[in-house]
């Protein structure tokens, strides 16, 4: 059993790890740092930010970068067109980015004065950020990654040793590691689940391996075809033991869904896990280095308005008015203003979108569909402790019955790093008994959880570490409920109304509900657009043949 300890240098940017600390597949437990007599010793953990993964050289990332190319080089519109959009979250960022790439000037309204949407984040009395979720940055996002690029921000990742990383719920205090070597998929994780013997049996590992054999075989259409199950569904069908869903799959429905694997689709799973399987860097992980508005979506905003687009805050949107002939006339607003253009997006949320959407449009297949679309409530919470915790520089995955995923923020990010005390960022999940609770009820079930995962220093009634402040960010509709049968109910980007268009992740695409999912849609969106409004003779770009094809249908 190895003791892991670590500490960042003094004003430094750079972490350093002391590798030798790490056993392959092994059990770790996390030490105390208390010395003899109760008083606290100095954390003694060693990190680093890795190296950015070679994700250049990669079918993913070149065919999203073509996607880019094809934008810019699109043939030039008679006149830019202005594309009204309504949402500032990362899909109506993306689609305004991809617009003025392809010549037309979008004009972005968001209701609140905070950019972001799902991955918003404010300020509190004391100059902290508090965040809407806990936003972890996977190798498997390449249109994400293309972004950075083209922003020119790819260093604002910190990218984390290749593993994941569980609680033991049985021994607490204790973490079970699946750590990825450096050599081409799928060997990379094959080799990390067999060298892990703490969370699944050889016979388990095997069984496992024989149901995921066809989604490996048959890809994506396999993947798709399985949306009519929940995860315990496939499982059983499959014959995977019981077991596997215990220690793996609960905890990883709560990280990609928020709900449990009796409720959640199967497909989200299996999209995950071939992504992560296919793809060397698939599953490493990164943290932005601040608070998203300001290292992500600021630089994005930057971009639209120096190539003559607009972003406007606290412009929320009231009304869709509509022309005789049920194209839209304007976007009215809140505030008693309306605001014309030649198209209109829709970048909200779906649930929003459905409030907002004309009675009229409601009667259409393509809209009513919609209805079985719903958010789910996420619940984040930050904590700032009066000592420093002994932790790990990573995501770590609770397997507690309320806990999702956690980090101590302090420790893997930046601009939230403290050598003396610790922050921890939690996502409650799955959050719908707990929504409609108080703030006091939350915080109290937490600190009983983080007393497990934290024995020797944090117990429920604060006799040990002491919590300076918290905030519990509550979020009713999050991403939409990856239940069974939603796939065929996500709209394409184009819709009937001739100037109307959707992005969004609920809107089709491959990557679900997740920020990937939200930039490519607005990808997908600007292309919908530039096709179908900057010549009539373009051709149907290749990298995203089958999502256009949908969308034209």
């Amino acid at each position: 059993m190895n003791t892991t300890r670590m500490v960042r240098h003094p004003h430094s940017s750079k972490y350093t790890m002391n590798m030798s600390e790490f056993v392959r597949g092994s059990t770790m437990r996390v030490s105390s740092g208390r010395q003899q007599g109760g008083r606290r010793a100095v954390a003694n953990i060693v990190c680093r930010d890795f190296p950015k993964p070679d994700f250049e050289s990669t079918k993913p990332f070149q065919e999203m970068q073509e996607a880019s190319q094809w934008l810019k080089d699109a043939p030039r519109p008679e006149r830019p067109l202005n594309v009204v959009i309504a949402g500032a979250g990362l899909a109506g960022l993306s689609t305004a980015k991809y617009l003025v790439d392809a010549g037309h000037k979008p004009i972005v309204l968001e209701s609140r004065d905070v950019l972001g949407g799902k991955v918003a984040a404010w300020k509190d009395e004391d100059g902290d950020w508090y965040e809407t979720g806990l936003h972890i940055f996977f190798g498997a996002y390449p249109n994400m990654m293309n972004m950075f690029k083209e922003m020119n921000i790819e260093e604002r990742l910190q990218w984390k040793e290749h593993s994941m990383i569980f609680a033991m719920p049985d021994s607490p205090g204790e973490f079970s590691r699946f750590d990825f070597p450096d050599i081409p998929a799928p060997l990379n994780g094959v080799i990390a689940i067999l060298r892990n013997n703490q969370m699944l049996s050889w016979p388990e590992k095997i069984q496992f391996a024989i149901g995921l054999l066809p989604a490996i075989v048959f890809g994506q259409s396999y993947v798709e075809a399985q949306d009519h199950l929940t995860v315990t569904e496939w499982m059983k069908q499959q014959g995977v033991p019981s077991r596997v869903n215990d220690e793996v799959f609960i905890a990883m429905a709560k990280a990609l869904n928020f709900i449990d694997p009796d409720e959640l689709s199967m497909i989200c799973v299996l999209i995950a896990l071939n992504r992560f399987l296919q793809e060397r860097h698939g599953s490493k992980m990164a943290f932005l280095d601040g608070a998203p508005p300001e290292r992500l979506c600021q630089p994005i905003v930057d971009y639209i308005t120096a190539r003559g687009g607009e972003v406007h805050m606290k412009k929320g949107l009231k009304n869709i008015a509509l022309n005789e002939d049920g194209s839209v006339k304007q976007f009215d607003l809140l505030n008693g203003e309306s605001i014309q253009g030649d198209l209109y997006v829709s970048a909200m949320p779906v649930d929003i979108m459905k409030k907002l959407m004309p009675d009229t449009w409601y009667q259409k297949p393509f809209f009513s569909k919609l209805d079985k679309l719903k958010g789910v409530p996420v619940i984040n919470i930050h904590i700032w402790f009066d000592t420093k915790l002994t932790t790990v520089d990573h995501l770590l995955f609770s397997r507690s019955p309320l806990l999702s995923v956690y980090a101590d923020m302090s420790t893997t990010c930046k601009e939230y790093y403290d050598e003396e005390k610790s922050m921890l960022e939690l996502v409650f999940a799955p959050a719908e008994k707990w929504i409609g609770r108080s703030d006091e009820d939350i915080i109290e079930a937490t600190m009983k959880e983080l007393e497990r995962l934290f024995p020797t220093e944090i117990a429920a009634d604060q006799s040990k570490a002491k919590i300076r402040k918290y905030k519990v960010i509550k979020t009713p509709l999050s991403v939409y409920k990856t239940v069974p049968g939603c796939e065929e109910c996500r709209p394409s980007q184009k819709t009937p109304i001739s100037n109307f268009y959707l992005s969004g992740d609920y809107t089709k695409q491959r990557y679900l509900a997740s920020m990937e999912g939200a930039i490519y849609s607005g990808k997908l969106c600007a292309t919908q657009i530039a096709k179908d409004w900057n010549t009539t003779s373009l051709p149907t770009p290749l990298f995203s043949s089958k999502e256009l094809e949908t969308a034209s249908s």
